[in-house]
């Protein structure tokens, strides 16, 4: 890309959205060229979202500094009148250069006891920990969620995406009414309507089908799709869409569902109401090899983990055991997850919800914390608090260890400029002088003033080195 020249890189950066390209290089690497369409230009690309998002999230404020901002509000005045005390003590005790060491030192206390330090202490850290967020791929909506983050103890998962690859593959398949090339037509037309991964799995493998006209066609949350073709209504999905239909499974085809479900795959049925059930597939869906380090990562956090997956409770059992998570529940409905975090909460939990699918969102609304892996729908996303914009489930904990580190500094810095002003006005008010003879210099209790902020930054850019 460096190679390229100036007029080619505005092509690339500016293009016109929707619209194909061909451009041709040159350079020491050789030459060729390439076309390409821009999906998203100018400000609604992901860099221009995330750079917007990061400039949001730092000019937000969390619940601590609203606190440092109504005590600045009333230390502010009280620094004043401690001020003018100190000059009248002075001018009533001192019985030698009252007025000059009052006024020197009334000056000392104003300079000295400066907020600097104070109104430093939140923005610094915020800054610098959501800056090293957007630079691990971990994107913060704003200071609130980072806060809530540090208290999470329990942190719900989704299947398909989240723990899985999220790009399942057909590994078996069944015929009721035999192998015919209309059944397998309907099956894939109506599959390619889908944007569920699932479906996508059964359409790569249906690739030689050839399409059908599908209308009235329904999507159901949880269940699957219910289509027409040709003044028959068909059913695609999971064993809830049949009963729910009044569809009947027969013995032997449940029997298999069975076995493949405890396998550990997801079993899509496809049945009409003239013919019942007509077929059914088994896809399955690897774990990604982030989620086991993951899951060790949350533990060692001391995060209560559990699985919500659409699909059979085998699946979700085994999926389970894989990964070695106790808590974890199978055939539940967008509904039900909503539930599921509910009950969580009520019970005392602070719950954070990991998904990435539109059956994802309601949960993740109802979360204390909502996180969105950056793969998955744009509805998950625009309702999460943070995003991970890759697919790496590492992000989650890194996440809650970032939030727990950047609070952790901000109460450190509130910590050092409360006790730096606790410590240094009574001695710019000349407490030691009636027994040492010292009486602090406004300009180096300017020095200090100056020091404390300093202190207070650099105790924020400790996050940047932070693991």
């Amino acid at each position: 890309f460096e190679e390229l020249s100036d007029k080619v890189k505005d092509v690339l950066v500016n293009g016109t959205k929707g619209k194909e390209v061909t451009v041709y290089y040159k350079g020491q690497r050789g030459e060729g060229s390439f076309t390409y369409r821009a999906q998203s230009v100018g400000s609604s690309t992901m860099l221009s979202r995330i750079i917007a998002l990061v400039k949001e999230a730092q000019g937000s404020k969390p619940p601590i500094q609203r606190i440092v901002d109504k005590v600045a509000s009333v230390f502010v005045p009280v620094i004043i009148g401690l001020s003018v005390v100190t000059l009248l003590l002075w001018l009533f005790f001192a019985k030698d250069n009252g007025v000059t060491y009052g006024i020197l030192s009334a000056i000392t206390v104003l300079v000295i006891a400066c907020p600097c330090a104070l109104g430093l202490a939140t923005p610094t850290a915020l800054m610098v920990g959501m800056g090293r967020g957007a630079e691990e791929g971990i994107l913060i909506r704003d200071a609130v969620s980072l806060e809530i983050a540090k208290g999470v103890d329990t942190v719900v998962l989704d299947k398909t995406g989240t723990l899985t690859k999220g790009k399942p593959e057909v590994v078996d398949r069944l015929w009721v009414v035999g192998d015919n090339g209309y059944a397998r037509n309907v099956l894939y037309s109506i599959e390619r309507r889908s944007s569920h991964p699932l479906a996508a799995a059964i359409v790569e493998n249906l690739a030689d089908c050839e399409p059908v006209i599908v209308l009235a066609l329904r999507n159901i949350p949880g269940e699957g799709l219910r289509a027409q073709v040709d003044k028959i209504n068909y059913f695609v999905g999971n064993e809830r869409l049949l009963s729910n239909n009044g569809v009947t499974i027969p013995d032997e085809v449940s029997a298999m569902a069975s076995k493949w479900a405890a396998d550990g795959c997801s079993v899509i049925y496809i049945a009409s109401e003239k013919e019942g059930v007509m077929g059914l597939y088994a896809v399955a869906d690897a774990v990604k090899p982030t989620s086991l380090r993951a899951v060790e990562m949350l533990r060692d956090e001391n995060v209560e983990l559990h699985i919500l997956t659409g699909d059979s409770s085998e699946a979700a059992s085994l999926l389970a055991r894989r990964v070695g998570i106790e808590h974890y529940k199978g055939n539940v409905t967008p509904a039900d997850k909503w539930q599921y975090i509910k009950s969580l909460q009520d019970s005392g939990r602070k719950v954070a919800m990991v998904g990435d699918g539109v059956n994802d969102s309601a949960a993740l609304s109802m979360a204390d914390l909502s996180i969105a892996m950056g793969s998955g729908s744009d509805v998950a996303i625009d309702v999460a608090q943070m995003t991970i914009i890759s697919d790496n489930l590492e992000k989650v904990p890194q996440a809650i260890k970032l939030s727990r580190a950047t609070v952790g500094i901000i109460r450190q810095n509130l910590f050092w400029a409360f006790i730096y002003n606790v410590i240094a006005v009574p001695i710019a008010a000349g407490l030691l002088y009636p027994f040492t003879g010292y009486l602090l210099n406004p300009m180096i209790a300017c020095a200090l003033m100056a020091l404390s902020s300093v202190s207070v930054v650099t105790n924020s850019l400790r996050l940047r080195k932070r693991g």
